[in-house]
């Protein structure tokens, strides 16, 4: 097909120029890596996307306010213990000692790098000057930066946007302030904080800040696809590339993106036994990680996000995001598979006369 032949070439092409992503000491396994996001990035989701493939995945943004961290959706952000080297926490917050003690607190929990967020676009986190809130203030942002840095002996990185709004674009002076500082890789998002989600994201800005700065730049916003991510890569000459909600219902993403780069991957289809394995053990996974009650909660936006890649799963996924129990969620799931497999059985059988006369006639 000359769309699949378009794209091996082009995945060889950027496969030839790529080199290994380092962040301070590490190497990663992928230039493929999850975003941070804030009710969707929890342990469960970050290890299914390690199991794909992913290079790098990063806590939920964390408040820099320790003393906030003894709520239980805090404790469950900052859990750690099955996390993969190596282990990144975001943090979010305007005061640089505040933040430098969050690193350090951060680090004594584990985490091997800090990732410092300046591209939060929510109303609530830029009232409090933080988030893409801080883009406005360049001396701030060095201050913030450099104060952490010199707070921890692990990688800091920083996660921004490519400025406030579109008339004030600062991502390229950002870039360098933060390499100044001592920041070991950079994630830019391509829409300005004004933008919020709205529109395209843009790749021009990330192109520039990667021709301005010697550390690793990876890029985000709308990658959702695998000609999307050799785009995006051609673009903007990135180091790696961040997925967000591309990997919404769909973390076997980055096994897609991996494969897209190594000319001899094998088929990269999920089969249908696979994906309900993968569904199941994160039901299981959240209903345990949470408990019940909240465990059944937060499972509803991912079955959400998980039917938008089913087969007609309007009925299942009508009637799994309104049940309240575990073992219900559960038996739904197990359901719907079990119906595609007698679907696929009685497709099988209205097809076979059909196939059959066809058969015939090729023989007469």
């Amino acid at each position: 097909m000359p769309g699949c032949a378009a794209r091996t070439t082009a995945s060889n092409r950027v496969a030839e120029q790529r080199q290994p992503l380092r962040i301070g000491p590490y190497t990663l396994t992928s230039p493929f890596v999850l975003a941070p996001m804030a009710g969707v990035t929890d342990a469960p989701f970050r290890r299914i996307c390690r199991h794909f493939g992913a290079g790098m995945t990063t806590s939920e943004m964390t408040t820099a306010d320790t003393s906030l961290w003894q709520t239980p959706k805090s404790r469950h952000r900052l859990d750690l213990d099955l996390d993969a080297e190596p282990v990144a926490v975001q943090i979010a917050g305007s005061e640089p000692e505040q933040l430098a003690i969050a690193a350090q607190a951060c680090v004594e929990r584990g985490a091997q790098i800090i990732d410092i967020n300046m591209g939060c676009p929510a109303k609530k986190v830029c009232k409090k000057a933080a988030g893409s809130a801080l883009l406005r203030d360049e001396k701030l942002v060095a201050s913030i930066l450099g104060t952490v840095v010199n707070a921890v002996d692990v990688p800091v990185t920083l996660k921004f946007r490519t400025g406030w709004d579109r008339e004030h674009r600062n991502a390229v002076q950002i870039g360098k302030i933060a390499q100044d500082a001592g920041v070991r890789s950079l994630a830019i998002h391509g829409r300005t904080r004004a933008d919020r989600y709205k529109g395209d994201a843009e790749y021009e800005t990330i192109a520039r800040v990667k021709e301005n700065v010697e550390i690793p730049v990876i890029a985000n916003g709308d990658i959702a696809t695998v000609e999307k991510s050799l785009e995006v890569l051609r673009l903007t000459n990135a180091d790696g590339l961040m997925i967000g909600r591309g990997a919404q219902g769909h973390p076997w993403i980055f096994r897609e993106l991996n494969a897209a780069l190594d000319p001899v991957a094998v088929n990269t289809q999920l089969e249908k036994n696979e994906l309900r394995d993968i569904m199941l053990g994160h039901l299981d996974e959240l209903h345990r990680f949470y408990g019940e009650t909240t465990g059944v909660r937060v499972a509803r936006k991912h079955l959400t996000w998980y039917c938008e890649n089913l087969e007609n799963a309007e009925t299942y996924r009508h009637r799994v995001v309104r049940v309240d129990s575990a073992s219900e969620q559960l038996r739904l799931t197990e359901q719907y598979f079990s119906g595609m497999d007698q679907r696929g059985t009685e497709k099988e059988q209205k097809n076979q006369p059909e196939l059959q006369q066809e058969a015939t006639l090729q023989t007469h």
